[in-house]
């Protein structure tokens, strides 16, 4: 245990983050600097339990106390090791992840729970700047060969496991840089690129290779990988987006999300884009449709614009402020303000957005109404109801639509390979293996939209699968199904 008593001494404390007004004027990280000191008194905190559900609250299995003892000792290079023995890339995690891991943190029933997010990043940044992360290339090979198709969180987490173990690993990518969602759809200010980038250079050096513009199912025929490689793992992601088919839609200024996103993170990344294929929020109303992650990133981006207003607006009812204590260990619903909603934004609940207005082509409004959710007494599910007399119209230049994602892209690869997909649209699957014999799939495209901490659990364990399917047995960890990992 770190420190018997660190729970009692110690309050939860987190790095501040730069003011508001400054940070909007870039698309840089936005903590300050923290100093170990202070996140070895942080992983003081952790209680070292007999029964340690933080484990069970990552989807990755992550030994959270082993490693919060060792950042006790300043052990970093022990911590880094036992951290990078369950994830691949707690860099990322250590910026993205939203933390379930803290939610089933028993501390965190009557305090707030040990900063474990914030400390899995600190152990990933002092390892590389100590030179703990070094390439560690297989000492032999297998002699087979495997195609990833999709270099997101779960394509490098399975590539970086089936390197590890000798095989030959290809990384097929349609765009024209490495990492998938972790470099089209999370902006800057949240990860910045070089950190993406650092962990490519350093897979590369291991010997795994990277094919970018490589379209699977359009430029490079899928035919060419079965014939070439000795197993196919699939990790395309969730990309068909949710649309809301309302009137209006087909105004100008009214757009997906990650269309948005994307192409702000290629403009930060120095990329050339069309007038005529910009799209911008400076000096416009935006309404950002959806309160999720992706929202909140879309609010982020607009004020970076100069948004003359930014709203945010959500189907379902305002979150409460507090836990309820009932739902520990599981993650509860509670009203989440993101650092991009610091930054200025006005956020609404229970609205059902009607039709988008326009003039001469383009939107210029939005038709909302309250609604009310309740549940049926005839079918026990919950519903929504409109409210009468509610109905208003809110200005509106740009409508970004931030609803989530339906299943996987079916024409091309996967309808030319003939895999066989579920009635939600998503690859059907036996223990990541599809139906046909040598190819497997992983990640957003086999359980649907997630987080990215769960497409690196899912790469690991498809790597798995494939390195079995190739060697007959596999030395790959695996992760324990614990009590919180139930599927979806």
């Amino acid at each position: 245990m770190a420190d018997p008593r660190g729970f009692l001494k110690y309050t939860r404390e987190l790095p501040n983050t730069r003011d508001p007004q400054e940070r909007i004027k870039d698309y840089k990280e936005l903590y300050e600097d923290f100093g170990e000191e202070k996140t070895v008194k942080q992983a003081a905190r952790c209680m070292d339990c007999g029964v340690p559900f933080c484990h069970n609250g990552c989807p990755l299995g992550n030994i959270i106390p082993e490693f919060n003892d060792a950042v006790y000792e300043e052990d970093w290079q022990l911590a880094y090791e036992i951290l990078s023995s369950t994830n691949n890339f707690p860099e990322f995690t250590g910026r993205i992840c939203p933390a379930p891991c803290e939610a089933a943190c028993v501390l965190g029933i009557n305090q707030p729970p040990v900063a474990i997010e914030h400390i899995e990043k600190s152990i990933a940044e002092v390892a590389f700047e100590k030179g703990y992360v070094r390439p560690q290339p297989p000492t032999l090979r297998t002699g087979k060969k495997v195609a990833i198709v999709g270099s997101g969180p779960a394509g490098l987490a399975a590539a970086a496991q089936l390197n590890k173990v000798g095989h030959l690993v290809t990384v097929f990518e349609r765009n024209d840089r490495i990492g998938g969602l972790l470099r089209y759809g999370i902006p800057d200010f949240k990860l910045e690129k070089f950190v993406v980038e650092r962990r490519v250079a350093l897979m590369e050096a291991e010997g795994i290779r990277f094919r970018t513009n490589a379209n699977v199912g359009g430029n490079v025929d899928p035919q060419e990988l079965m014939d070439q490689y000795d197993a196919v793992l699939l990790c395309g992601g969730s990309t068909v987006p949710r649309n809301l088919n309302i009137e209006g839609r087909e105004l100008e200024g009214v757009h997906f999300a990650m269309d948005f996103l994307e192409q702000n993170n290629r403009r930060v990344a120095g990329d050339a884009i069309p007038d005529v294929e910009t799209i911008t929020a400076k000096d416009k109303h935006v309404v950002v449709i959806g309160g999720g992650d992706t929202g909140s990133d879309c609010v982020g981006t607009s004020n970076r614009h100069g948004a003359k207003s930014v709203t945010q607006i959500e189907l379902m009812d305002r979150p409460p402020n507090d836990r309820d204590p009932l739902t520990w260990p599981n993650w509860p619903v509670v009203l989440r303000t993101s650092t991009s909603h610091e930054e200025g934004c006005e956020r609404q609940w229970s609205l059902l957005t009607k039709a988008f207005t326009g003039e001469n082509g383009k939107v210029t409004g939005l038709k909302l109404v309250q609604i009310e959710w309740a549940k049926s007494s005839k079918t026990g599910k919950y519903g929504f109801q409109e409210v009468e007399g509610t109905e208003q119209e809110i200005p509106c230049d740009l409508a970004l639509l931030a609803i989530g994602f339906l299943s996987p892209q079916y024409r091309g690869m996967l309808e030319k390979l003939g895999v066989e997909v579920d009635e939600r649209g998503n690859v059907r699957d036996e223990d990541y293996r599809t139906n046909l014999e040598k190819v497997f799939v992983a990640g957003d495209m086999r359980r649907g939209q997630s987080l990215v901490v769960w497409a690196i659990a899912e790469g690991r364990e498809a790597a798995r699968s494939v390195d079995k399917f190739l060697m007959g047995a596999s030395n790959l960890e695996a992760r324990d199904k614990g009590f919180l990992m139930a599927e979806g």
